[in-house]
C-alpha cells in the first residue's frame, strides 16, 4: 500500500514538474557585442524576477557576424531567434517584406523621439523599438580653435569648418585641422559622405531611381571632401574609420572630428583622452540649403515573424526599451552611461541635462529626418543610407572608389563616373530602372 501511495505521489510530482517546465518560455535573443548590450545582459534579473516563466538565452556577436546570421535566419524563416538586434537600415526593408512583427507593448511610444521612431515605422506601425540612438556632430578642440582666433558656432557651415581647419593645421607638430572617415565601407566613409552630400543638395537617386552621381551637387560634395582632407587631414586618411579617428583625436592630433554622437562619452573620458577637458560640440555643418550633414542611426530590438514566442518577446522588448530600464541603468552606472538618443523624457530630465554632450546629441538627432533626408524629393527612406536591400553592396563598391580617390589613385570626376556606372548597372539589374 505504501509502495502504491509513493508511486502515485511520485507520478503527481513528476506531472507537476512537467507542467511547470512546459509553462516556461525560453527567448533566444541575438544581439551585438557592444557595451550597452553587454550591460543590459547584466541587468536582466530585473526582468526575470517579474517574469519567472520567461528564460533568456543570449547569442552575442560582432556586428558584421550578427547582421549576416540574423539576415540569413529571417530571410529563410529559420526561427533561430525570438528577439533581434537590428539597425535602422534593416527595419524599413524587413518591415515591408512582412518579416517583422509590429510591436504592441512598447512603453509610452509617444515619448520616443520622432526622428528615431520615424525610421522604425512602416505603414504607421512601429516595427522595432530603439535601444539607443545616435546622430553625428562636430567634436572640436576648444583650445586650438581659440588659439586660432576663431569661435566655433553652435550651427557651423562647411565654410566655417574649412576656414577653422586651415588655421588649426600644423603639420610640423602633427596637428591636423580635421579628421574624417576615409576607410571604404557603406557604414564607414559612405555614411559620412552620404550624410555630407545631403547638405550639398545631392541625393543617391531621383524620384525614378536614376543614380545622381553625374550631377553638380555630387561633384561639389566629393571635391570639397577630398580637398578638405588632403589639405587639412592626417596622412593616410583613406585608411581611417571611426576607431582610427577616435584614437587620433584622443591623442591630441585632430582639431576637429565630425562623427557619431556616441563618441562624445569617449573623447570626454580622461581615462581615454588626453584632451578630455578641452572638447566642445557643435551641430554637423550645412550649406544653407536646409539640410545638415549629419546621419541618423539606432540599434533596436525587433521580433521576427517566424517566432512562436511573440507574447514573451513583446514583454522583453517593452522592458529593455522602457523608461524604467533607463532609470535602472542610471541607478547602477550613472546618468552619463544610460542608452542615449531614444526618448524625449530623457532629455527633459534635469540630471541627464548635466551630461555635457546631452543637448547637442538631441539637437543633432532632431535635425535629421529619415523620411525627408535630402533637399530634393527622393523615393527612399534613410539619411546616410538608402533603405533598399541592394544598397549595402552597392555603397561598399562606391566607398572603395571614393577611398581610392582620397588616396590619389583617381580624380574626383573619374570616381563619380565610376560610381554612376556601378549604381546604374546595379539598379537596372535589380529592376528599379525600367
Amino acid at each position: 500500500m505504501k509502495s502504491l501511495l509513493a508511486g502515485i505521489l511520485g507520478a503527481i510530482s513528476l506531472a507537476a514538474l512537467a507542467s511547470t517546465a512546459s509553462a516556461e518560455t525560453t527567448l533566444t535573443i541575438a544581439t551585438v557585442n557592444n557595451g550597452d548590450m553587454i550591460r543590459m545582459q547584466g541587468l536582466t534579473e530585473d526582468f526575470t524576477k517579474n517574469n519567472p516563466d520567461i528564460k533568456l538565452e543570449w547569442v552575442t556577436l560582432e556586428e558584421n557576424v550578427l547582421r549576416e546570421k540574423v539576415t540569413t535566419d529571417i530571410a529563410t524563416k529559420g526561427g533561430q531567434f525570438d528577439v533581434l538586434t537590428i539597425g535602422t537600415y534593416e527595419v524599413p526593408i524587413w518591415g515591408k517584406k512582412g518579416w517583422l512583427v509590429p510591436l504592441t507593448q512598447v512603453d509610452d511610444p509617444a515619448d520616443l523621439l520622432p526622428a528615431i521612431a520615424g525610421g522604425l515605422t512602416v505603414d504607421g506601425k512601429l516595427m522595432a523599438s530603439p535601444f539607443y540612438g545616435e546622430s553625428s556632430m562636430v567634436m572640436y578642440r576648444t583650445d586650438l580653435v581659440e588659439a586660432a582666433g576663431e569661435k566655433m558656432p553652435d550651427a557651423p557651415t562647411w565654410a566655417d569648418i574649412k576656414r577653422i581647419a586651415g588655421k588649426i593645421t600644423n603639420k610640423d607638430k602633427e596637428i591636423y585641422g580635421v579628421c574624417l572617415r576615409g576607410k571604404a565601407g557603406w557604414g564607414e566613409n559612405m555614411a559620412f559622405i552620404t550624410a555630407t552630400s545631403n547638405s550639398f543638395g545631392a541625393r543617391w537617386f531621383d524620384e525614378s531611381w536614376k543614380p545622381q552621381f553625374d550631377t553638380q551637387e555630387w561633384k561639389d560634395t566629393l571635391n570639397f571632401y577630398l580637398d578638405l582632407l588632403k589639405t587639412d587631414g592626417p596622412p593616410g586618411a583613406s585608411s581611417n574609420g571611426f576607431n582610427e579617428n577616435l584614437a587620433l583625436f584622443n591623442a591630441g592630433k585632430c582639431g576637429m572630428w565630425i562623427d557619431a554622437t556616441v563618441a562624445a562619452s569617449f573623447v570626454t573620458n580622461p581615462k581615454d583622452s588626453k584632451v578630455a577637458d578641452k572638447v566642445g560640440f557643435a551641430l554637423a555643418p550645412d550649406n544653407g540649403l536646409g539640410k545638415r550633414g549629419n546621419w541618423l542611426w539606432a540599434w533596436s530590438l525587433a521580433i521576427p515573424a517566424g517566432t512562436q514566442k511573440e507574447e514573451a518577446a513583446q514583454k522583453f522588448i517593452n522592458w529593455a526599451t522602457s523608461k524604467h530600464y533607463t532609470e535602472l541603468v542610471a541607478s547602477k552606472e550613472g546618468w552619463a552611461n544610460v542608452p542615449p538618443g531614444t526618448r524625449t523624457s530623457l532629455y527633459a530630465n534635469p540630471e541627464y541635462a548635466k551630461v555635457p554632450f546631452a543637448k547637442m546629441t538631441l539637437d543633432s538627432i532632431n535635425s535629421a529626418d529619415p523620411t525627408k533626408p535630402t533637399v530634393k524629393p527622393v523615393p527612399y527612406v534613410g539619411v546616410q543610407f538608402v533603405a533598399i536591400p541592394e544598397f549595402a553592396g552597392m555603397a561598399t563598391t562606391v566607398g572603395q572608389i571614393f577611398s581610392a580617390a582620397l588616396a590619389g589613385e583617381k580624380t574626383a570626376d573619374e570616381a563619380l563616373a565610376e560610381a554612376q556606372d556601378v549604381a546604374t548597372r546595379e539598379m537596372t539589374k535589380a529592376g528599379y530602372i525600367k
